[in-house]
């Protein structure tokens, strides 16, 4: 699932939801080059493991209270939540096997 959220469902889509699965945070902004560049990336990681990871897209700019309160210094900003607390994260626009392995470590293996 790939949802964009802000303050008033931050805590039932990103928190509660990651009770269950894990969800990755995406902290863009609509003026932000290397945030569109990411997102896609971003995208085609979820979507590829089918149903065993979300993604949230949360935009800084409208919800500023969110970037404070998790510390987002800079834009892009990835964070994986699990269990209901951040599990991994980074910053900047990586490539795409780099993406890739960030999702590998916060998806639970069938192992």
């Amino acid at each position: 699932m790939i949802v964009d959220v802000g303050e008033q469902d931050f805590q039932e889509l990103v928190i509660d939801r990651s009770a269950e699965l894990p969800v990755v945070v995406d902290f863009w902004a609509d003026w932000c080059g290397p945030c569109k560049a990411l997102t896609p990336l971003l995208e085609r990681a979820t979507t590829s493991r089918e149903g065993k990871v979300d993604l949230a897209k949360l935009d800084v700019d409208a919800n500023q209270r969110l970037a404070v309160d998790y510390r987002v210094q800079g834009i892009p900003a990835v964070k994986a939540f699990r269990d209901r607390e951040v599990a991994g994260e980074f910053t900047g626009a990586i490539p795409s096997p780099q993406v890739e392995e960030f999702f590998d470590s916060i998806v639970p293996s069938e192992a």
